[in-house]
């Protein structure tokens, strides 16, 4: 059993024609709603957290987004040495760390708990 396909679509049509501007209004409004809801902020987040990145300096204490607490030893270039207890140093790379021990993070943790 078929149905004809063609009343359907007639259905959709405004019966004085429409205009191709106004039909496309809500395509718009729902490309400017994702920018402002998803997009934006997202931005916004990764600018906070490549300015965090940025900041860091020797012995700033840090936690890794893994959990490693410590202090910063030595910054070379993406990787960060990262001194976790007497004479025992660890290198991680410049992204791995989370935020500052006792603050809450910048960076979220994607690991699945």
């Amino acid at each position: 059993m078929s149905l004809p396909i063609g009343p359907v679509f007639a259905l959709g049509a405004s019966p004085d024609g429409g205009s191709a501007w106004l039909q496309l209004v809500p395509f718009v409004l729902v490309l400017g709603i994702f920018y402002f809801i998803i997009l934006l902020p997202m931005k916004r987040k990764q600018q906070k957290v490549q300015e965090f990145l940025d900041s860091l300096k020797d012995n700033d204490r840090v936690i890794t987004t893994g959990g490693i607490h410590g202090h910063i030893a030595k910054i070379d270039g993406d990787k960060v040495h990262l001194q976790v207890a007497d004479k025992v140093r660890i290198i991680v790379s410049k992204a791995a760390i989370g935020g500052y021990q006792g603050q809450p993070p910048v960076v979220e943790s994607t690991s699945q708990t």
